[in-house]
């Protein structure tokens, strides 16, 4: 059988999404195939989710802000978008979810990591859910 795609899908693709993805790449331990974008991507990951990141032993500091394609979503098993609201792309035959969070753009660390604790939640729940 072939490894699930994901694909993580919030704006900036600089926050949630690459917290998601990081998650999804750690958790997943090579089982499934990680794929992140952006409806309009930054220039670079936030700062502060880096450190949130790194404070449970994950590294997205050299990851870059990619733009949201529709290959990428056609490559996909799973589409998880997370505030991209009517940008997103749909085919049918996919599994779509919104994950509604808060964006972590100009909060402190204390709510980032709020943010990535049920980011994590959610990331282990799907994971188990794909894997069966």
């Amino acid at each position: 059988m072939s490894k699930p795609t994901v694909l993580f899908v919030c704006v900036h693709n600089a926050g949630r999404s690459q917290m998601a993805a990081g998650f999804m790449r750690e958790l997943g331990q090579g089982r499934v195939e990680v794929l992140s974008a952006g409806s309009a991507p930054k220039d670079s990951i936030n700062p502060t989710a880096v450190e949130a990141m790194a404070e449970v032993g994950i590294d997205i500091a050299n990851n870059t802000p990619k733009v949201l394609t529709t290959e990428a979503v056609q490559e996909s098993d799973a589409v998880i978008t997370m505030g991209c609201g009517d940008v997103c792309p749909f085919y049918p035959g996919k599994r779509y979810e919104d994950w509604v969070l808060d964006d972590p753009a100009g909060q402190g660390i204390e709510s980032v990591r709020v943010i990535r604790d049920e980011i994590k939640v959610r990331v282990e729940k799907l994971l188990s859910e794909l894997l069966g």
